[in-house]
């Protein structure tokens, strides 16, 4: 079956009434956990995105306590879990203030592992992307706030 596009759905929805509407979501919010966390973002935390920001902060800090630092290979593995669940977060509020700013935070994460944690390569490579991709989200924001995020990697770069 070959989905249609999103402007035959925005039509199509426009003839269903309220009801059938509701009907519709709670189907979709039943089908995938990731709709659930969507809608949950649009209805409670979407006018809150501070709060919202700060409950993905404790939800990295808690993945970051979880990782096993026995082996690099771990380490490498709970890192990169943490950063797809960061993505997907940022991909629900799609503000690019919320996406430098956990960007940031989750780039502070990894340089608070230990030194011979984090002196690998791919660790590296990983946290000089996610800076970039900070740096990029950045640029399209208020000057006042890019002034507030570069003091912030200046931050980073200092603990080197």
């Amino acid at each position: 079956m070959k989905p249609v596009t999103v402007s035959v759905l925005k039509q199509e929805l426009k003839t269903h009434s309220q009801q059938e509407l509701i009907e519709l979501c709670l189907k979709l919010a039943k089908f995938k956990k990731e709709n659930k966390e969507l809608l949950t973002y649009l209805l409670y935390d979407a006018e809150d995105e501070d709060g919202y920001i700060r409950e993905i902060k404790e939800e990295v800090d808690l993945g970051f306590e979880e990782i096993n630092k026995a082996n690099l290979y771990y380490i490498k593995k709970g890192c990169r879990k943490n950063l797809r669940q960061i993505k997907k977060y940022i991909r629900y509020s799609k503000k690019k203030e919320t996406e430098a700013e956990l960007l940031l935070y989750f780039c502070s994460k990894i340089k608070e592992l230990q030194p011979k944690q984090r002196s690998s390569q791919q660790m590296i490579n990983m946290y000089e992307r996610q800076l970039a991709m900070a740096v990029k989200a950045m640029s399209t924001l208020h000057e006042d706030l890019q002034y507030d995020f570069k003091l912030e990697i200046e931050k980073l770069e200092e603990n080197s």
